[in-house]
């Protein structure tokens, strides 16, 4: 599905890539995961329309209206930049004109914050990374999933695309996430590090 194929389709404007105030040290720039991409990941590991799915760094909200318009799921998208933020909204607006999408407003939700500030729900059990962020940021918020799992016993996954080495590491020596799945993306001289890294944690049986 080409870029802006998938933004008509879904009546959104998400596509291109770009460089923002806050891509400092600890906030990388903009860039969407493709829509074949995200097709490829969700044919091999599709989602319950239980699920709770949070997007940390979700820009213009292109994975949370994928999302939901594929399985019908709850999805929260987490965003530092106003003008992004801005721009999810309105693309919320946007995709809900369409009937079949007249309830996104109770299922979709943008939050302009820091992510380690955003209060983990327990209904949350998905969360999405594109590499948004330093590792210190990350370990802050995998730390707000784990006690709110502590509190709320249920399972969780966490899905990593094009994951950084700092991620992989914090997660497998410092947590008890444990590698559930590797998806790689099918294409011809990619990078190697173009894939998703599905980890998981379920409760311990008492």
């Amino acid at each position: 599905m080409e870029e802006r194929e998938g933004d008509r389709y879904l009546n959104i404007q998400t596509a291109g890539t770009q460089w923002i105030s806050e891509a400092t040290l600890h906030h990388n720039r903009y860039e969407p995961t493709p829509y074949e991409h995200l097709k490829e990941l969700f044919n091999r590991h599709p989602m319950d329309e239980e699920a709770g799915v949070v997007d940390f760094g979700s820009g213009k909200g292109r994975m949370n209206f994928y999302v939901h318009d594929r399985f019908g799921c709850r999805t929260r998208g987490v965003e530092l930049n106003t003008s992004f933020y801005g721009e999810a909204q309105q693309n919320l607006e946007d995709y809900g004109r369409n009937g079949s999408h007249s309830l996104a407003l109770d299922q979709i939700r943008f939050d302009c914050r820091m992510a380690q500030e955003y209060e983990i729900q327990p209904v949350d059990t998905v969360f999405y990374f594109f590499n948004p962020f330093s590792v210190q940021i990350f370990m802050k918020v995998v730390d707000n999933i784990l006690r709110s799992q502590e509190v709320y016993p249920r399972k969780v996954e966490i899905i990593l695309y094009y994951p950084s080495m700092e991620y992989i590491e914090f997660l497998e020596r410092s947590t008890a996430f444990e590698l559930r799945e590797s998806i790689d993306m099918p294409s011809i001289g990619k990078d190697p590090a173009e894939q998703f890294l599905i980890y998981q944690f379920s409760p311990q049986p008492i």
